[in-house]
């Protein structure tokens, strides 16, 4: 799968003040990833258009930014509503981390079987932990918490989960009640 240079990392969602500047929904791990960088990006056709950022801080759970050359509201707010890309070179990550883009279409395996589970065909975001959905072969989608407990481990190969019984199973093997147990459900 090829690694892409620009990642989008946020999205200019208003103005703020009349000098200019531009308040951006982080999609970064945190607002203070955003805060660090020095060139963002945003797309015009097929083109990326630089904007040298001459200042940024944390307002709210979003950013403030200042560009150079965008020096009042109506500058501004020909920028509104445009996701912002960066160099995934001035994007700082940990060795134990990977960039969401660069997994998603990679396939999904069991961790001590290394039976294929599916596809990962994207990351939701939720406030108790995020979730990978897996496509299934027979096009299922699972949720699978993105915690530590079920992520075996993620390479250029694929990711590699540790499910939970029935959490990919399809019901079929699902040992069902005896008719006494049954009649006694609330």
């Amino acid at each position: 799968m090829p690694v892409e240079k620009y990642l989008e990392c946020g999205k200019i969602v208003n103005t703020h003040g009349v000098r200019g500047a531009l308040k951006i929904e982080p999609w970064c791990d945190s607002p203070d990833v955003l805060c660090n960088i020095k060139k963002l990006y945003y797309k015009k056709k097929d083109e990326l258009i630089e904007l040298e950022v001459t200042k940024a801080s944390i307002h709210k759970n979003h950013v403030l930014v200042y560009f150079y050359g965008i020096d009042s509201i109506e500058e501004a707010q020909l920028l509104k509503n445009r996701v912002v890309y960066a160099d995934r070179d001035e994007i700082p990550l940990d060795d134990d981390r990977v960039f969401v883009a660069d997994i998603i279409g990679l396939d999904v395996f069991d961790e001590k079987s290394e039976a294929k589970l599916g596809v990962l065909a994207d990351l939701i975001e939720s406030p108790a932990s995020d979730l990978f959905a897996v496509t299934t072969p027979d096009g299922r989608e699972v949720l699978v918490p993105a915690v530590d407990e079920f992520i075996g481990h993620i390479d250029e190969s694929g990711v590699y989960l540790n499910p939970i019984p029935g959490m990919f199973d399809d019901g079929a093997d699902v040992i069902e009640n005896s008719g006494e147990d049954a009649n006694n459900a609330l």
